[in-house]
């Protein structure tokens, strides 16, 4: 099963679920940012990899403007190489606009996770030759006045019905990719994975999310993650 096969049915199934009881607004980039999206999964997704490294769930600057995760737009376009055409939401917030590759906003979290890539691989080839990079969740949530709200804060049914689909896609893309660690990017990604992937041969840990909400992460979040790697004995490719 590929990637690209997973991301599908993943979006399928998301798209199935009623979210009206949390959210004001929902946006499933696997679906109207699906061609960058793909070309991510194609280009950078083949083979097996050493790590994974798991995010939450896509930035309102960041894969909901690129479908890449942590997708902030100059770094999916220079430094990765990707682009594409992004179509819109079926509903779109008036504060939350997606303009795909125009977005003039930038996200830091992607800012800071593919700086560090690029900076310590050079090439996003050599980055990926060990490592991936997904999200648990691949939805955009929003409160009615456009705030982002996290997977953790939606309703218990809901958040039970997304669970079970987002742990059933990341079980498969794990199986795919063969991983020997998969890192949680941040506490609730960590969290995620030690439950879906029980039942598999691979290591769970984490790394500090890069968030300029985490005050952490302002102080030095590069060296910071470098540190926690070096911890867990794993490099990054140079």
């Amino acid at each position: 099963m590929s990637l690209v096969t997973i991301s599908r049915k993943l979006s399928d199934r998301v798209e199935a679920l009623d979210t009206r009881s949390s959210a004001a607004f929902t946006y499933n980039p696997l679906t109207y940012a699906r061609n960058p999206h793909e070309r991510y999964l194609k280009k950078y997704g083949q083979g097996h990899k050493e790590v994974i490294l798991l995010g939450m769930n896509p930035g309102p600057f960041g894969m909901a403007q690129t479908g890449v995760p942590f997708g902030d737009v100059s770094m999916v376009r220079d430094f990765l190489g990707i682009t594409g055409k992004v179509e819109k939401p079926e509903r779109e917030h008036p504060k939350r606009l997606v303009t795909g590759f125009a977005c003039p906003r930038s996200e830091v979290s992607g800012t800071r996770l593919w700086g560090l890539a690029r900076d310590k691989s050079q090439t996003a080839e050599a980055f990926f030759a060990r490592f991936f990079v997904v999200n648990y969740c691949p939805l955009v949530f929003m409160e009615e006045g456009g705030k982002n709200l996290t997977p953790d804060k939606l309703d218990r049914t809901l958040r039970d019905e997304l669970t079970r689909v987002c742990d059933e896609a990341l079980v498969d893309i794990v199986k795919q990719l063969r991983p020997r660690w998969v890192l949680g990017v941040g506490a609730y990604a960590e969290k995620q994975a030690l439950r879906a992937l029980v039942d598999l041969d691979v290591s769970i840990g984490t790394i500090l999310h890069p968030s300029p909400a985490s005050p952490r992460a302002n102080r030095g979040w590069a060296s910071e993650v470098e540190k926690q790697l070096a911890d867990l004995k794993i490099s990054l490719p140079a």
